[in-house]
């Protein structure tokens, strides 16, 4: 008797390698003991939320015997957190964008999943370039969508002219994650607005709209102050997915939002499209101690110096173990160049080393790996020697 459909069984075949080797790090935990495990799995943030959220959780525990203190909410959010949020976003993308433009959601992927919903029909495509966050394909595959990976240029810049290849009459979205999760590349203006142009093109070519989703849940983490261009402003069919999972360390709150370019005509429709997916996917709102929260606390971020210092520590230690990278821009992960070509087997030399690290195939750039750098500077420092040992190891 089949339980779950063909397409599930194939998907937990293929499960989430970082979540398998955060569930390896809790065995070697066990065996070893935390502190010599070197786990650089899984991206969730250590460092405790600003002190305004201590400050607001007293305030809202204080009232929660007031009727309705966590009732039920408007699908696009609460009206005083829509209101903030416009402050916030008009800040960062550089223009004004009215809080009608606004939905709260479960989270970045909440907003993800909530706009293809509204926009992808069976059979259409998203562009995203390659390495990427491994859940985009199961988010477009969701409503029917197809993900359709274009590679970046060896330094993960963008490859404009592959990007215009793969555009088809079926391309609906392209989705572009700046700064970028694994890389922490961040896109150049002149990359956008070429990506821009592309599609434009495509659009008066095929004769239906082509969205950008910007994905930038790592916006605040730009640690040499390069441009972070608005795409809002680039691009009108654009609709910026952020989150609070970073800046504020409230991943497990699951709270983020979609806002929509005030440059799109009848974005008001998009918008109600938003508001009643964010409901039929069974979110109905986006969880109210978190909009309470973001109501008071928009405006506060956690320490950048920490992981800035973190970033640092981390490009050391592959220094010395002879190991090839990139420097990330921005976000909080390093996507380091494999010192064996299957970097599987790097991966198995590292864990040997009680070192966890996510292999490059499942963010669909094989021969590289992902090391996520929200954990301590002991834990950083201390895997040097380890990084050391598993590279020598494989190059014999």
């Amino acid at each position: 008797m089949q339980l779950v459909t063909d397409e599930m069984k194939g998907f937990l075949g293929n499960s989430s390698m970082i979540r398998k080797m955060f569930e390896a790090g809790i065995e070697l935990k066990r065996q070893y003991g935390a502190d010599n495990v070197y786990d650089f799995s899984l991206g969730n943030p250590d460092l405790p939320p600003p002190p305004e959220i201590k400050a607001a959780m007293t305030e809202l525990a204080a009232a929660s015997d007031q009727p309705f203190a966590f009732g039920y909410m408007p699908n696009a959010g609460d009206p005083a957190v829509r209101q903030a949020l416009a402050r916030l976003v008009s800040r960062e993308q550089g223009l004004p964008v009215p809080a009608e433009n606004l939905v709260i959601t479960c989270g970045a992927a909440g907003g993800i999943n909530a706009l293809f919903r509204a926009v992808l029909t069976p059979g259409d495509e998203v562009i995203c370039p390659a390495p990427y966050f491994v859940e985009y394909g199961f988010y477009a595959g969701n409503f029917g969508g197809k993900l359709k990976p274009v590679r970046t240029n060896a330094d993960f810049s963008l490859d404009i002219a592959a990007i215009a290849a793969a555009v088809t009459g079926r391309t609906r979205a392209v989705i572009l994650n700046s700064p970028n999760n694994p890389t922490g590349r961040i896109y150049s203006r002149a990359e956008l607005e070429a990506v821009a142009a592309v599609l434009r093109r495509a659009r008066e070519k095929f004769g239906r709209m082509i969205y950008i989703v910007a994905d930038e849940p790592y916006r605040f983490l730009n640690f040499d102050g390069a441009e972070i261009p608005s795409m809002l402003d680039i691009y009108d069919g654009a609709a910026v997915i952020g989150s609070f999972s970073k800046s504020l360390s409230l991943p497990g709150e699951r709270i983020g939002y979609v806002a929509v370019s005030p440059k799109l005509e009848n974005a008001a429709e998009l918008v109600a499209a938003l508001t009643l997916t964010n409901r039929i996917l069974g979110f109905v709102n986006a969880p109210v101690v978190a909009q309470k929260l973001i109501a008071k606390c928009w405006d506060c971020q956690v320490d950048l110096e920490v992981y800035r210092r973190r970033r640092n520590a981390m490009a050391e230690v592959l220094t010395g173990a002879g190991i090839e990278f990139v420097m990330p821009q921005g976000a909080f992960y390093f996507f380091p160049k494999s010192p064996t070509p299957d970097e599987k087997v790097f991966i198995a030399a590292l864990l040997k080393e009680r070192v966890l690290a996510v292999p490059g195939g499942g963010f669909g750039l094989p021969g590289h790996f992902r090391l996520a750098f929200c954990v301590s500077e002991r834990t950083i420092t201390a895997s040097a020697e380890s990084f050391r040992r598993a590279a020598a190891a494989v190059r014999k």
